[in-house]
C-alpha cells in the first residue's frame, strides 16, 4: 500500500516536486496559501499548487490560521505517513508537524544552514555564491533549523539569473524526493544536526532592494541584477526617469578607461560600460520607465548615451 502523505506548497517551484509526490505515494490532502489578487487587475487567483490539486481531484485547503488546531485535528483524521513540505511560505506549529506518523519533510531550495528562509534561490546569487544545492530536511519548529537528511549539490554560473537556477534546484529537489522520500519511511535515513554557528538568512524581497548603487563594486551589482531577476528588478536613473537594467556583463571591460561611480565611460554596439565602486559594469538590457525592454545595442539606437553621463543622480 502507498504511503498516506499531504502536501504543503503555494508557488509554481512547488508543482513539479508535487506531481512527481503523486507517483511516488497517496497524496490524499494539499495545503497551500489563500488566493490573492495578481497582475495589474489584481485579480483574485488560486496559487499554482491548488490548480494542481483541483486539476488532479486532490482535496486542498488554504487556511488562514494554523495555530488554532483546526489544520492539525484534519491532519490527524487524515492518518498520514509523512508530510512533504516545499515553499509553502509559513511556519508550522507544533501540532502540525507532529500530525503525520513520521512527522514532516521540507525540501528546500539552499544547502543548509546557509540561506535559510523564503528567498534562498535570490539570496545564493546576491551573495555571490560558486554553490548551492537542495537540502531534504526534518523539520521542526524554527525557520529551516531541523536536522538534515540528504543533500544535492550544483555550481551557479556566474552569468545565472535567478529563474533558471530556480529551475534547475527544483529538478534538483524532484530528483532527491524520488531518490529519498522511501528511504526515509523505511527509517534508512540518518538526521544528521545543522552547525547553527554557520547560518545565514535569506529573507523576502523587497522593492528598496532593487536600487542600485554605483558605489558598490561591479561584482556585487552584477549579482544584484541577476539575483533580483525578475521581481523586484534593479533600477537606477537616467535624468529625471527611472532605468530598469535586466541584464548585465563582467567580461571583457575596458582596462584604462575609469570614472566616478555610476558615470557612463565607454559606449559599444552592445554594452554601456558603467563605472562603479570598483571596477567597470556592462549594461546589455535597459528599460526606460513605461516604455519596451531592449538589448543595449537597441536602446542606444533611439537612446543615444555618451561617455561622461551620470546614472543615479535624479
Amino acid at each position: 500500500m502507498p504511503p498516506r502523505v499531504a502536501f504543503f506548497g503555494t508557488p509554481a517551484f512547488a508543482v513539479p516536486p508535487l506531481a512527481a509526490l503523486t507517483k511516488l505515494a497517496d497524496v490524499v490532502a494539499v495545503v497551500c496559501q489563500p488566493d490573492k489578487p495578481v497582475g495589474r487587475g489584481n485579480v483574485v487567483t488560486a496559487p499554482p499548487v491548488k490548480q494542481f490539486a483541483l486539476e488532479h481531484g486532490i482535496e486542498c485547503r488554504q487556511p488562514v490560521k494554523l495555530r488554532d488546531g483546526v489544520v492539525a485535528q484534519w491532519l490527524r483524521e487524515l492518518h498520514l505517513d509523512v508530510a512533504v513540505v516545499v515553499a509553502y511560505g509559513r511556519i508550522l506549529p507544533p501540532d502540525v508537524l507532529a500530525a503525520p506518523r513520521l512527522g514532516c519533510l521540507n525540501v528546500h531550495a539552499s544547502v543548509l544552514p546557509r540561506h535559510r528562509g523564503a528567498a534562498p534561490i535570490q539570496w545564493s546569487i546576491l551573495a555571490g555564491d560558486a554553490e548551492t544545492g537542495v537540502t531534504l530536511m526534518k523539520m521542526d519548529e524554527g525557520l529551516d533549523t531541523g536536522p538534515m537528511l540528504s543533500i544535492r549539490r550544483t555550481p551557479i554560473d556566474p552569468d545565472e539569473a535567478a529563474p533558471s537556477l530556480s529551475e534547475r534546484l527544483c529538478a534538483l529537489g524532484v530528483s532527491l524526493l524520488e531518490e529519498e522520500l522511501g528511504h526515509y519511511l523505511a527509517g534508512l535515513l540518518t538526521p544528521v544536526p545543522q552547525d547553527h554557528a554557520r547560518h545565514t538568512l535569506a529573507p523576502l524581497l523587497t522593492r528598496e532592494m532593487a536600487v542600485i548603487d554605483w558605489r558598490r563594486p561591479a561584482r556585487a551589482l552584477h549579482d544584484q541584477v541577476r539575483g533580483l531577476t525578475p521581481w523586484p528588478g534593479t533600477s537606477t536613473t537616467l535624468g529625471a526617469r527611472r532605468l530598469m537594467v535586466h541584464a548585465t556583463r563582467l567580461d571583457d571591460p575596458p582596462t584604462v578607461l575609469a570614472g566616478a561611480p555610476g558615470e557612463v565611460v565607454v559606449v559599444a554596439r552592445d554594452r554601456v560600460w558603467v563605472a562603479t565602486g570598483e571596477g567597470l559594469l556592462g549594461l546589455t538590457e535597459m528599460q526606460l520607465e513605461n516604455k519596451k525592454r531592449l538589448s543595449a545595442r537597441e536602446f542606444l539606437a533611439g537612446h543615444p548615451l555618451r561617455p561622461g553621463t551620470m546614472l543615479g543622480q535624479a
